[in-house]
Formats: C-alpha cells, structure tokens, sequence
C-alpha cells in the first residue's frame, strides 16, 4: 500500500450516529463535497469502512517514488 487516497464526504452526517461523526472529523472531513488526501495506511482504510455509506475514496498512486 503506497500513494495517496482522496477521500470526500459525499452524504450528510445529519442523523449519523456519534461513532460516524467521530469517525468523519478525525479523517478531516467537516463539510459536504470537501476533499482530504491522506496517506494509505491500514488505519485509515478502516476508517472508511465505517463510513463508506457516506464517503467516496479514490486512490491516488504517487509518480515520484
């Protein structure tokens, strides 16, 4: 696992349970349609899993290395 995943809130946390919303500020994501780029590691692909109902993630491999 190398690069970079784009990961945006795609669905409201309105009405999400509390674990959700903790979930959504830790990876940065605060606002509908806003776009964080974070490394690919293991704990942040478990993140998403809880949340992938309400996210899209991409991955974005690095060129430079």
């Amino acid at each position: 696992m190398s690069g970079t995943l784009k990961i945006t809130l795609i669905k409201s946390m309105i009405g999400r349970p509390e674990k959700h919303r903790k979930v959504l500020s830790g990876i940065g994501l605060t606002k509908l349609n806003k776009t964080v780029e974070l490394i690919d590691t293991p704990s942040i692909r478990g993140m998403i899993g809880k949340v992938s109902h309400l996210v899209k993630a991409e991955e974005k491999i690095d060129e430079t290395t």
